[in-house]
């Protein structure tokens, strides 16, 4: 969906998408639009393999790592942009912009012994074997990401501050380990501050003053605020190229300084609001044509003393993002249950009106369940939103909050097939007998459990493994001098420095597992209307020549459905997943954080998973998080809520997606916010979904050309309908339409 010329990426941008009214703002965005969607190139990953294995080969690998940190970021061109009042731009997502630490880089086999990935990949074959057959069928690796850190730092300090402490911490360490820490930390935050002045000295002289001070020093003003966050961002994103990191509690960290400009007088809110839209339009621009790239803004909730952190800045970020119609960034709410009136409405017009970008969170819920997972009150109050959706105290946690998924649907067709894979037929997991050799359900759903349980300490074995390379390989400084307590402690962010060592992985295909199970119990215990062989049969034909089985099994009870036993089974199998994460110890003494979600994953994994006992055939896409099904979902939303919200989710730490599409001719702002209301009292997490007429998405399909500013709610992020690929839009258009 690329084209490789200018012109060709200028081609897939609506030139009739509103834009601001201010004159400057409307070529402002325009140029932004164009230069996002152009092609860019980074020096990034060559200039940190030259300085690596040439210029600092002789250091301390620690030191080696920051200085050639460093000695790139001062090297990765700043474009400059007319209009602009919020000065340079560094654009990411783009080839060379990579993370050597991580993955290597600029095609040098010497990365080999140096790349955390690597090194881990080579742990995990010598010291893991059994768990080769677990990452071909089902996942791999890991990977960093999805959090914030605590860039108030910046606000009220400046870089020169952070900078102090730091040096006073050097000069009081205790031991050799905490040395090194402090002195790379220290080259971190000199590359920053010497990043910034480079930056100011680019910027158009009317801006110089501003960039001069800040990062550096302390802002005072909101425009201040504005571009030290800019700088730091910027610099801090060189160093952590992640989807998923962001700048997260945004509205209450800038909120102090717009309040005292308006107090002052020296600002209005109109002319904030401009501030922002440029701020937002900056942010997309420099990864404008990776929709997935998910870069979160929470507004709302609660301050770390309990109070609402709603303010004027909150309403104006949503607000804007609304009229922006851009995928970048993602705007959040955080919804407490006591929050005012007019913010909890237009949280529910952000869902209808705001392009399928909106996502509501049930603060007090998510509040509870991260408590439950080990976390302070006030810390849990502090939470962010990483990427699509991933929950982490802002500033306080690894950078390991998302990084495994695992398909419980295919642990289920192991467990049926006696460890065989039947699309593949290969072998993947040690069991003695496949479903002929159960006599009961209860010892099905043992099997069940049991394996889940064994595949997921694989995973979480390969993890320890991999943590521990990533803190030894790419310690990543700059970050970890913004996270607390890595400076109380003398350690980068995943080598024990973050107060919270929290893994976060994702469950997928529950409510399918649930449904699938029940159907076995019905079918062979309860009422024997099918024998096990013929089950298997069934499942190995994908349904055909036995579609009277599979529309009797489509017509049993259904998660999604508020039939107890249904939804009782789901809470079951939910509590398998979330009781083996919650009792693994990471090597830091963290827990992993269970999370529920279904990104692009529910249907390139639908596509890897056979045929399952509920009806559903071989290919199909798996349930979005912990929504129902859209097949099983027949007793309309009220009862689907209901389901939903049975299951226990205080388990469920990093947060629990579901995604409600919605029909738009009856989705109206009202309904919404009854809606919401509702899901959010009896206990539900997370609400998006689409608003979009089904014809007009069917259109966009056949005509993009026709409908390139179209935007989709995927599953926990936002894309342009036109650039999915043709599984991820046939699941869009074939979900179900709720519209009761």
């Amino acid at each position: 969906m690329q084209p490789a010329t200018r012109g060709g990426y200028w081609g897939w941008i609506d030139m009739n998408e509103p834009v601001p009214t201010d004159g400057r703002l409307q070529q402002f965005q325009a140029a932004a639009r164009e230069r996002g969607w152009e092609p860019h190139e980074s020096p990034k990953e060559a200039n940190i393999t030259y300085a690596f294995f040439e210029l600092y080969r002789r250091l301390p690998l620690a030191e080696r790592q920051a200085r050639s940190m460093v000695y790139a970021l001062l090297r990765e061109p700043i474009v400059y942009e007319e209009h602009e009042t919020i000065a340079g731009q560094v654009f990411q997502a783009c080839p060379g912009a990579g993370d050597p630490f991580l993955r290597g880089g600029a095609g040098d086999e010497r990365w080999r012994d140096f790349c955390a990935n690597s090194v881990a990949a080579r742990v995990v074959a010598e010291q893991l074997p059994e768990h080769a057959l677990y990452g071909r069928h089902f996942s791999d690796g890991a990977a960093p990401g999805h959090i914030g850190w605590d860039w108030r730092m910046v606000l009220e300090l400046g870089l020169e501050g952070v900078l102090e402490r730091y040096r006073r911490a050097l000069d009081e360490a205790a031991d050799d380990r905490s040395r090194e820490f402090y002195r790379c930390a220290i080259i971190a935050l000199e590359g920053a501050i010497a990043f910034a002045e480079r930056l100011a000295e680019g910027a158009a002289p009317e801006l110089q003053p501003r960039c001069e001070k800040v990062p550096v020093q302390p802002a005072e003003t909101f425009r201040e605020a504005v571009q030290a966050f800019w700088t730091q961002y910027l610099a801090v994103m060189f160093e952590n190229p992640y989807g998923g990191n962001g700048p997260g509690l945004m509205d209450r960290f800038l909120w102090p300084y717009l309040d005292r400009d308006l107090q002052a007088g020296r600002i209005t809110l109109d002319q904030a609001r401009d501030v922002v839209r440029e701020l937002f339009i900056k942010l997309d621009e420099r990864i404008s044509p990776h929709d997935g790239w998910v870069e979160a803004i929470c507004v709302g909730g609660r301050r770390a003393d309990g109070a609402g952190a709603e303010n004027p800045l909150s309403s104006l970020m949503i607000e804007t993002i609304m009229e922006l119609n851009q995928t970048h960034p993602s705007v959040y709410v955080r919804l407490r249950d006591d929050a005012p009136e007019e913010f909890r409405r237009l949280a529910c017009e952000y869902l209808v009106r705001g392009g399928n970008r909106g996502q509501i969170y049930a603060d007090d819920r998510v509040i509870e369940a991260l408590v439950a997972a080990g976390h302070d009150v006030e810390d849990a109050r502090e939470w962010m939103a990483g990427g699509c959706m991933e929950v982490s105290s802002q500033g306080r946690n690894c950078d390991f909050n998302f990084t495994f998924v695992h398909n419980t649907a295919r642990t289920l067709e192991a467990v049926l097939f006696g460890g065989v894979l039947p699309q593949i037929g290969e072998r993947v997991a040690p069991l003695e007998c496949d479903l002929r050799g159960y006599g009961t359900f209860e010892e099905l759903l043992a099997a069940y459990e049991r394996e889940l349980k064994r595949e997921l300490e694989l995973v979480f074995a390969r993890l320890d493994i991999y943590f521990e390379a990533y803190a030894r390989y790419r310690p990543h400084f700059l970050i970890s001098s913004l996270v607390h307590d890595c400076l109380e402690r003398g350690r980068a962010l995943n080598d024990g420095g973050a107060r919270y060592a929290d893994f976060c992985g994702s469950g997928l295909a529950i409510p399918n597992v649930a449904d699938s199970l029940i159907a076995l119990k019905y079918a062979l215990y309860d009422e024997a209307f099918c024998t096990a062989g013929e089950m298997l049969d069934a499942l190995r034909a994908n349904f055909e020549g036995y579609e009277p089985l599979r529309a009797r099994l489509q017509a049993l009870p259904k998660y999604g459905q508020a039939h107890p036993e249904a939804d009782a089974l789901a809470d079951r199998v939910l509590g398998v997943f979330a009781d083996s994460c919650n009792a693994h110890v990471t090597p830091q003494g963290g827990r992993v954080r269970p999370l529920i979600l279904g990104f692009v994953w529910a249907v390139q994994m639908g596509l890897q998973t056979g045929a399952l006992p509920d009806g559903r055939r071989a290919g199909e896409p798996l349930a979005q998080g912990l929504s129902p099904q859209s097949g099983s979902a027949t007793c309309g939303l009220s009862a689907a809520i209901n389901s939903v919200t049975s299951l226990d989710l205080r388990r469920i730490g990093g947060g629990a997606s579901t995604m409600w599409d919605l029909d738009p001719s009856w989705a109206s702002v009202e309904v919404v916010e009854s809606l919401v209301k509702t899901f959010s009292a009896q206990g539900g997490h997370i609400f998006q979904g689409n608003t979009s007429d089904v014809e007009r998405l069917v259109e966009a399909r056949e005509h993009p050309e026709r409908h390139r500013a179209l935007m989709v709610r995927v599953g926990g992020y936002s894309a342009r309908f036109v650039q999915l690929s043709a599984e991820l839009q046939e699941d869009i258009i074939r979900r179900r339409r709720y519209a009761d």
